[in-house]
């Protein structure tokens, strides 16, 4: 199994599809910040990817500060960090908030909506990925705030294209499994768009979805997270993937950013800090699992990169997950969301450059 698929083998990823539009132009929608669609659409979850698919038309997708960018028919728009966003088509004012049109989403009401100034027709689906962000991370930290494929270039894609559009329309008349079937082609269509844009990134590319790609480090990227309790040493690793020790470091380092070991045990954490608020499991039973022979080596370590020890993260991450399931008040009485950028992860659930010490 490749990095990439070792990667999504351990992340629970849930999908969906909740905007099926017609709008004609002008119009221009405007999308909040994932931390505000998140309780509207999937309370509890830690981060959502958001993207819409272009089915008919033309339209111009936007993160600010960006530029625009331009969308054709089998175009697909990711917004991997959840980053509030614009989409519109024609130029003028007639501008709409998302608001009216997630109220009536969260009935499970998936019928084409129809806005806009009368002119020509974009035709459009959207949807979204709520992922876990620590075990994620690796992917979503590789992506920038916002991507573009076109799913039209072959027979795979094409199929994917007709699969949603087809369930979508069951959807509509509430056939039995397809709300199902939207999710699992919705977390299709978001691997799809992944591994279009990794085979089209150039040569040159650094960075750890471009070090997936590379033979030499991804092979040891997937071995790393195919067994990261394992008491790995360069030299067994350089074995293993067929290269010298200094080899293996400078390749690794000069796509991760980190060598190896480092990256090893920044990648432990990240499962142990899952694991804390997934489980139930003592300290030191963790400590083992992810690799470490002493919980306090482990409560060191884990402190140094998170900012407190695990018993507290637990408490404190357990904490904050309960307060995003609490009843969400309608958007039309939120503040608003915009200017708000940047990934939706907090600053303590990420491992930061101290996770560079083993």
């Amino acid at each position: 199994m490749d990095a990439f698929s070792e990667v999504l083998s351990g992340v629970r990823l849930k999908g969906a599809m909740f905007f099926s539009a017609e709008f004609s132009a002008p119009w221009r929608l405007s999308t909040p910040h994932c931390r505000v669609l998140a309780p509207v659409l999937a309370p509890g979850a830690p981060h959502m990817v958001v993207y819409h698919f272009v089915v008919e038309g033309t339209a111009r997708a936007r993160v600010e500060p960006g530029p625009d960018v331009e969308l054709s028919p089998g175009d697909i728009v990711v917004f991997p960090h959840g980053d509030p966003h614009h989409l519109s088509a024609g130029s003028g004012t007639n501008a709409f908030e998302s608001g009216p049109f997630l109220q009536r989403i969260a009935s499970g009401d998936l019928s084409p909506m129809q806005a806009g100034g009368g002119g020509a027709i974009t035709r459009f689906v959207c949807g979204y990925l709520t992922v876990d962000p620590l075990l994620c991370g690796p992917i979503l930290e590789s992506l920038p705030a916002i991507l573009k494929v076109n799913v039209r270039t072959d027979h795979a894609g094409q199929w994917l294209e007709q699969s949603i559009l087809h369930v979508l329309e069951e959807a509509t008349s509430n056939r039995a499994g397809s709300d199902a079937m939207l999710a699992k082609l919705s977390e299709a269509l978001f691997v799809d768009t992944v591994r279009r844009y990794v085979a089209n990134l150039p040569d040159q590319t650094t960075g750890w979805l471009a070090g997936a790609r590379d033979p030499v480090v991804g092979k040891s990227l997937a071995l790393l997270h195919r067994q990261p309790e394992h008491p790995w040493t360069i030299a067994e690793l350089a074995g293993a993937v067929g290269v010298s020790r200094s080899a293996l470091v400078e390749r690794f380092t000069r796509y991760v950013s980190d060598p190896p070991m480092a990256y090893l045990t920044g990648w432990r954490l990240r499962l142990a800090a899952q694991a804390l608020t997934s489980s139930s499991k003592g300290v030191a039973d963790l400590a083992a699992a992810v690799g470490y022979e002493s919980e306090a080596a482990f409560n060191r370590a884990f402190k140094r990169v998170f900012g407190v020890p695990p018993a507290r993260y637990r408490r404190q991450t357990r904490k904050a997950a309960s307060a995003l399931t609490t009843p969400a008040m309608p958007l039309s009485d939120r503040p608003s969301s915009r200017g708000a950028r940047g990934k939706s992860t907090p600053q303590s659930q990420r491992p930061s450059a101290a996770a560079r010490q083993p």
